[in-house]
């Protein structure tokens, strides 16, 4: 450790000496020494494999295929492409309401805070401290002595001191002394750091934009398994009339000799159970409508949605390409900023090899008498400068940098296996939705085949030719794959949901702040936005 400091009362003195500073300054600020950040390269293909045409050439008619063309892109209101106005409008609630994304907001802006305070560090520290003292003695006559001052200096330490020496009598002494440190960046340890919390903000901004998808994708699945439990439950109501109406006909046909006890005892169980069915879907309905309330940011006691069955048809998805996913995906571009941050941290640390530069001063007005305090004569000032150098640390530096490129390669293949990820997930929904909807074409015609059974059943039993567990049968087949539909049906909605949030959901990452826009008064609004 070295400095100097000189104290001095001219002027001229006192410009060269800042001149002279200023020069040596900017000789050796500018000096990055960490390493320069480039994107690592990451996996791809040049198509989806579950969407090309040959996988769809043994699909039956009216079984979904995506968009074409398939370098389309989702819009980024996408929830209306389903074409449901409810939705829609419980979508606009959530983007205002939901409290998970005003929790990531609000980190956002503590993130951009975090930036300004490592800005700061560019800048010298000025602090004031006027005083005012006034003393005396027990003999004092009451004439006021000027006060000398001593003042000490230290090479080694870079330091001064300096006292007043005693008033004979008393007297008052006035100062407005000012002091300012500083600390240049001369190895942009303090840029690295400015860096490392703007890609630290672009991380929070795309989290938030990850969380707001993850949010709407969650109530679009809730709407559709909300408007299942209503298919449901209109079937459930449909087989309890239809068991009434089979009981009262079983009765009629046991009065008049037609039929047995067992024929009516086995009528009167199918219709109970069928009304316990009934009354289980309307407990899962709820469940999904309270759902529906807490991600909008409501009551659950106070929000209700009205019953409408299932009825969306699904719309053909732009499914893209795979290079364009790297850009349309915010959990890829927040495991890219992440990437970018931790680089940065390396500069930091890398800066601790080199020497630190302090550079200090104090000038102010001191005088004995206000009428004096601004004069030439009761100006002062000083200025002084301190370096230092780690000698030895034993391997602390060393290991510290150690530390932090090991965690850039961890966040490397943080990003390449997100990618991966990302890949997979559209891959399985394309099969799901692939898969359930050709399952639904043939559904329907197990469907057509059941209600021919049943009517085939009823007629047979009617005429006595066959006895009431055959309707049962017939019907509990028919039951069975109208549920088995609507459980398809659902499936294929909330796939189709999930596709479009493995597409990243009409986001592109040029929504993103740059680093120069996340502390602008624009950052904000651009990311609360709606899409």
């Amino acid at each position: 450790m070295f400095g100097w400091m000189t104290r001095s009362t001219g002027a001229a003195a006192y410009v060269a000496a800042v001149c002279a500073v200023a020069i040596g300054i900017a000789a050796l600020t500018g000096c990055n020494v960490g390493p320069k950040y480039t994107q690592p390269v990451a996996p791809s293909a040049p198509a989806f494999k579950e969407s090309a045409p040959a996988a769809y050439s043994g699909a039956p008619p009216g079984a979904w295929k995506p968009a074409q063309p398939q370098d389309a892109a989702i819009k980024g209101k996408w929830w209306e492409m389903f074409n449901e106005p409810e939705l829609n409008t419980l979508e606009e609630q959530l983007d205002i309401n939901n409290q998970n994304i005003a929790q990531y907001f609000q980190n956002f802006m503590a993130a951009r805070a975090q930036v300004s305070e490592a800005r700061s560090q560019y800048f010298p520290t000025v602090t004031a401290n006027p005083t005012f003292t006034k003393s005396g003695t027990g003999g004092s006559s009451g004439a006021a002595v000027v006060p000398t001052t001593t003042s000490t200096t230290t090479g080694t330490t870079g330091t001064t001191t300096g006292s007043a020496a005693p008033v004979s009598g008393g007297g008052t002494v006035i100062a407005l002394p000012i002091d300012v440190s500083w600390e240049p960046d001369l190895w942009d340890r303090v840029r690295n750091t400015v860096r490392e919390y703007r890609y630290a903000a672009q991380v929070s901004a795309a989290d938030l934009e990850n969380e707001r998808l993850t949010e709407q994708a969650d109530l679009a699945e809730y709407y559709f398994e909300l408007r299942g439990q209503d298919a449901l439950q209109e079937l459930s109501n449909r087989m309890v009339e239809v068991n009434k109406q089979s009981l009262d006909l079983t009765r009629a046909l046991f009065e008049t000799g037609i039929d047995n006890q067992v024929a009516v005892d086995q009528a009167t169980v199918t219709l109970q159970n069928a009304q316990e069915t009934a009354a289980g879907v309307a407990t899962n309905r709820a469940v999904y409508e309270h759902a529906i309330a807490m991600l909008i940011g409501k009551p659950a006691s106070s929000f209700s949605l009205p019953v409408k069955s299932l009825a969306t048809p699904l719309p053909p998805i732009p499914v893209g390409l795979p290079s364009e996913l790297l850009q349309r995906r915010p959990d890829i571009a927040a495991a890219e900023r992440t990437m970018a941050e931790a680089n940065a941290l390396i500069g930091v640390e890398k800066a601790a090899y080199y020497p630190t530069l302090s550079l200090s001063g104090s000038g102010g007005l001191e005088s004995t008498a206000i009428g004096r305090l601004f004069s030439i004569p009761a100006l002062f000032w000083s200025l002084g400068a301190q370096a230092s150098e780690t000698i030895f640390d034993a391997g602390l530096r060393k290991a510290t940098v150690a530390q932090y490129t090991a965690q850039y390669n961890a966040d490397v293949a943080a990003y390449r296996q997100t990618v991966l990820t990302a890949f997979q997930q559209v891959e399985d929904y394309i099969a799901t939705l692939r898969v359930t909807s050709e399952q639904l074409q043939r559904q329907q015609q197990a469907i057509d085949s059941s209600q021919t059974y049943v009517a085939h059943e009823m007629s047979r039993y009617q005429t006595g030719l066959d006895p009431y567990l055959s309707v049962i049968t017939a019907q509990l087949t028919l039951v069975s794959n109208q549920q088995t539909q609507v459980t398809l049906r659902v499936n294929e909605m909330t796939a189709a949901v999930l596709l479009v949030q493995a597409l990243g959901g009409g986001w592109n990452v040029s929504e993103l702040p740059t680093p120069a826009q996340v502390t602008s008064k624009e950052a904000p609004r651009q990311v609360s936005d709606t899409p």
